[in-house]
């Protein structure tokens, strides 16, 4: 998947779901963070050449972390943004 389809995929999320998150791209991943106060949200990383990404969060030691002990979860991206809205582990420092 192209760089410039999973910003727009981010984008559009975004603004479907009321707007308020930014994002930026650093070491081949996308973070994902409140605009309001810069709290960190998610980490999606491209895996492979679908639209697969690996899912991570802000954690407790401040610092990104799979969200599964096993490896990590690898999901499509649009599941994986569904999943970030819907799941209060992303939301934790905002």
């Amino acid at each position: 998947m192209k760089d410039d389809e999973i910003i727009l995929r981010i984008e559009t999320f975004d603004a479907a779901n009321g707007g308020g998150v930014g994002w930026y791209e650093d070491k081949g991943a996308y973070h994902l963070y409140l605009l309001e106060t810069e709290a960190p949200i998610a980490r999606l990383k491209p895996v492979g050449t679908r639209d697969e990404v690996r899912l991570g969060y802000w954690s407790y030691r401040r610092q990104w972390e799979d969200i599964d002990d096993m490896g990590g979860c690898v999901l499509p991206l649009d599941q994986a943004l569904d999943h970030i809205a819907n799941n209060s582990i992303f939301w934790t420092w905002t």
